[in-house]
């Protein structure tokens, strides 16, 4: 087989990088959790309308002979494996698609099947099926799900179409633990959390949004030994914090904003924490609260930050399972976009501004 120049580049440098530093890109933490699925005996399924080289060039699930043309799926051919690997560039109608996705996860409880938005947005193609089969399956008819939906999300200037998958919506309908919402950060938390999905006892429907600038950033990226040991943290305390004790404020936050938020704070020199909520439903709230009381004992502010409208993403959701905490004496805010009928501004410099503020509020007044 041989594979395109730049494709062959790309490959070399992820080896390399695995060979100086042992940590592997959102990717390949990929392939590894569907290929220790293979081995295990479960097979797996991935469909979207780019899924097999990815919307952002980074799986490249199949690729083609660069002299003869002929296609090849790397995993298909996987030495040891007990059960196949499936993965297609579906038809432009989310509603179709994901549909059959559904019917299939149904069809076969044992498999992985995972469907992949272009765009987190596009997910609005697919709203019925949502609604009608995802979120309700089980209150209506006692038929429970584990299929995937992966939504990349994430603010990064690319305007109202290409932002948001809708996390408010998706928060809006959770409830009796109909589905799970999560928002990982790293390639370890992704590669686990595909594989809890197949060995939950109880399978519910997997919301999964996935990043897109965070594919290639350093901060996303996992040492080998955060896969083979451990499992999908729904929590993540602050990694940069050494003195717990002079953090005033704690900053809860979801997905790549947090890698921003960081940064502002070392910038700032802030007494700052950023703790990163994983799993958003069920919202691991003992937890979080475990955190604010027994890590953070001086810290009286807590914010939720997120990169959406204050009318949109998860606050509404975290403000309602948490507003308790004002009881103990705890100043509970967001930080988060004015309110708005569009999840983003169309200009590159608006956002760039509303960017700005965001991480000014995360330690403005300390």
């Amino acid at each position: 087989f041989t594979p395109h120049p730049k494709l062959a580049r790309q490959f070399e440098l992820r080896n390399q990088q695995f060979e100086s530093e042992h940590d592997l890109d959102w990717a390949t933490a990929e392939a590894l959790a569907i290929g220790s699925l293979m081995l295990e005996g479960h097979p797996v399924r991935l469909a979207g309308e780019d899924s097999r080289r990815g919307t952002f060039s980074q799986r490249h699930a199949a690729m083609v002979d660069f002299e003869t043309g002929a296609p090849w799926i790397p995993l298909s051919g996987l030495d040891g494996a007990k059960a196949n690997f499936w993965v297609y560039d579906s038809l432009l109608s989310e509603y179709a698609a994901l549909g059959y996705e559904y019917g299939y996860a149904f069809a076969n409880p044992e498999a992985l099947v995972m469907w992949e938005a272009q765009f987190g947005d596009f997910i609005n193609g697919a709203q019925v099926i949502i609604d009608q089969y995802i979120v309700a399956a089980e209150d209506k008819w006692d038929q429970r799900n584990g299929v995937v939906m992966l939504l990349p999300h994430g603010y990064e200037g690319q305007g109202p179409e290409h932002s948001s998958a809708r996390i408010e919506r998706f928060l809006t309908l959770a409830a009796e633990d109909n589905m799970q919402v999560c928002n990982a950060t790293t390639a370890a938390q992704y590669f686990h959390l595909l594989r809890r999905q197949v060995h939950s006892e109880r399978h519910t429907p997997l919301v999964l949004f996935t990043p897109k600038q965070g594919l290639r950033m350093k901060q996303t990226r996992s040492h080998i030994d955060e896969l083979t040991t451990g499992s999908f943290q729904e929590v993540i305390d602050d990694p940069g914090v050494t003195e717990p004790e002079t953090i005033k404020r704690i900053v809860f936050c979801s997905g790549k904003v947090a890698w921003e938020a960081m940064n502002a704070r070392d910038e700032a020199d802030a007494p700052v924490a950023v703790v990163r909520v994983e799993q958003l439903y069920p919202l691991p709230t003992a937890q979080m609260l475990e955190i604010v009381q027994e890590r953070y004992p001086n810290a009286t502010e807590l914010r939720w930050l997120q990169e959406e409208p204050e009318n949109m993403g998860a606050w509404n959701f975290i403000e309602h399972h948490t507003w308790r905490v004002k009881d103990l004496g705890y100043d509970l805010r967001h930080i988060a976009r004015f309110e708005s009928g569009s999840p983003a501004t169309g200009s590159k410099a608006v956002h760039d501004q509303e960017h700005a503020a965001l991480m000014h509020k995360v330690v403005a007044g300390l």
